[in-house]
């Protein structure tokens, strides 16, 4: 187990820096300037500001700065927001992210599962086909399509739920009710067919029909033998799709007005916020390296013929 927590953590780093290396060279790449205002900046500040963040110098020393102040912890100040850090603006916006993404994970993953198990356990009937309808459904409309019709209907219609903002400090319940929803229903949708498809392939295997022969009940085989195979797929899933959730989703942070990472992210990328853009960038490829990694160390606890040396 620690010789394969060392290859990943090898092959992890090199990962990482290609990912450093393409944001830093891209974002620089894109037409526009953090300097791009609609009242010009005189050119001797222009430079001052400019010398001050090093873009004055080539692209590869600009580079080289970035890295030596990554490699001590220092994601840089923004460009934007006066007397704030990277660091600072990463703080207030991930508890929203994170909240919202785990919240949608775990919804997604109950439900998903359920309804999964229960169209496999019932193939080819209606049940079947009515779960396997509303998973494509679910599919293919997509959240800025779900986001706003559900805070049109439940929002101003009916008025039980607030539709946008967030309490600054409190992360409400009503207000996360919708956006929790919205982000969840894809997930249910390709968890329950992944569910379905492995359910299946496992309760025809040879060592479910043994169990079966032996006299052992139907839940028994279930939960004790082919729910625990049946997870399987869904553990490589939930790694990056964890991941992703948990940086936010820019689609509905944006619709519902919450003050998370992915909405600094857009509104970074437009301003040409350098570092804020860097900053969740870096977050996010580490997110997906780590949970990629707890995805395969789940899956050698659940498989026993995965061995790790």
């Amino acid at each position: 187990m620690f010789g394969f927590l060392t290859r990943r953590i090898l092959v992890a780093i090199p990962t990482l820096f290609l990912i450093i290396a393409l944001a830093f060279f891209l974002m620089r790449a894109a037409p526009g300037s953090p300097f791009d205002l609609e009242r010009p900046i005189p050119p001797e500040i222009k430079a001052r500001i400019a010398a001050q963040y090093h873009l004055d110098k080539p692209i590869m020393a600009q580079f080289g700065y970035y890295l030596n102040d990554l490699a001590h912890a220092d994601l840089g100040p923004s460009m934007k927001y006066k007397d704030k850090t990277v660091a600072d603006i990463i703080a207030e916006g991930f508890p929203v992210s994170a909240t919202l993404g785990l919240s949608s994970m775990g919804l997604a993953l109950i439900i998903g599962s359920i309804l999964g198990g229960f169209a496999a356990l019932r193939q080819n009937t209606g049940g079947d086909y009515a779960v396997m309808g509303l998973a494509m459904t679910g599919i293919s409309i997509p959240p800025f399509v779900t986001g706003p019709v559900l805070a049109l209907v439940f929002g101003l219609y009916l008025g039980w739920l607030p539709t946008a903002g967030l309490d600054r400090g409190h992360l409400t319940f009503t207000h996360l009710l919708l956006p929790v929803i919205t982000l969840s229903l894809p997930q249910i949708a390709i968890i329950s067919r992944l569910m379905r498809a492995s359910m299946i392939e496992t309760l025809r295997a040879n060592y479910i029909r043994t169990a079966f022969a032996k006299g052992l009940s139907g839940r028994a085989v279930i939960v004790r033998h082919a729910l625990r195979a049946a997870i399987l797929p869904l553990v490589s899933y939930l790694g990056p799709a964890t991941a992703a959730l948990l940086t936010g989703s820019i689609v509905i942070e944006q619709i519902f007005a919450l003050p998370g990472i992915g909405r600094q992210f857009v509104m970074g990328a437009l301003q040409r916020d350098y570092p804020v853009v860097m900053g969740v960038v870096i977050l996010y490829a580490t997110l997906i390296v780590l949970f990629n990694l707890l995805a395969d160390l789940m899956y050698g606890v659940l498989d026993p013929k995965v061995r790790y040396d």
